[in-house]
């Protein structure tokens, strides 16, 4: 890997986040991350930042800062998200207003600074996660689900805006992982979900970085605007 090559994680306090921190800190990577409140950890060629994913003038100085130090920005894995398992009877404008701006807006500010910043150099590599909550329309998660499928659409609207600067745009859907995300939701819910997946198990980071992995790749130029969910969907 070449070592002068950056990448940005979103949403790397725990979870996944952090597991991708690793895993591409241990690549070569210089590796950017982000979050909310502080951390607990500390990795060679890795810098973090604390900061709301919606809020414009906090990611517009993040981007500052890394052509500050950097000059550049390779790789963007829009991985920052929060989630809400409620009927849609029992949910407050208040929570979809804080979803929508986290997982879609958040996703949305990300992508535009991003893609400004990688075009100078005419590469980049742009992920974003959605989730298999949205082709399965489960209950209970109409608006968690909705914020996703417009990271969707947004997908595929970029890849095809971006791909003249040498930028592909894709996204995965991961399906329950035992993170703090799936926390709230019941294990019967869980398991029947599980249940109707082809591959009938949680998924792992691993199945994360492998898809992530192969978006990146340099070979994979010709792959942009694709949505890849995971267990069989």
């Amino acid at each position: 890997m070449d070592s002068s090559q950056v990448m940005l994680i979103t949403g790397t306090r725990k979870g996944i986040g952090r597991r991708l921190v690793e895993h591409y800190v241990t690549q070569g990577f210089k590796v950017v991350g982000c979050s909310r409140k502080d951390i607990d950890y500390k990795f060679d060629n890795y810098q973090h930042f604390c900061l709301d994913v919606s809020h414009e003038a906090e990611v517009k100085k993040l981007f500052f800062q890394i052509k500050k130090s950097y000059g550049r920005l390779d790789y963007l894995i829009n991985n920052a998200g929060i989630g809400l398992a409620n009927h849609i009877l029992l949910t407050p404008c208040e929570t979809v207003r804080n979803i929508m701006n986290t997982n879609f807006m958040g996703t949305f500010l990300f992508c535009r600074e991003g893609a400004r910043l990688m075009k100078k150099n005419g590469f980049g590599r742009i992920v974003n996660i959605t989730t298999v909550a949205v082709p399965l329309k489960l209950e209970g998660e109409a608006v968690y689900a909705s914020s996703k499928a417009a990271i969707t659409t947004l997908t595929q609207i970029l890849s095809k805006e971006l791909a003249v600067f040498g930028i592909t745009v894709n996204a995965l859907g991961p399906t329950p992982i035992k993170t703090d995300l799936i926390r709230a939701i019941s294990k019967e819910k869980i398991e029947r979900l599980i249940d109707s997946l082809t591959v009938k198990r949680y998924g792992e980071t691993r199945d994360v970085i492998n898809v992530i992995d192969f978006f990146i790749q340099p070979e994979s130029d010709y792959i942009t605007g694709q949505l890849i969910h995971l267990g069989g969907i």
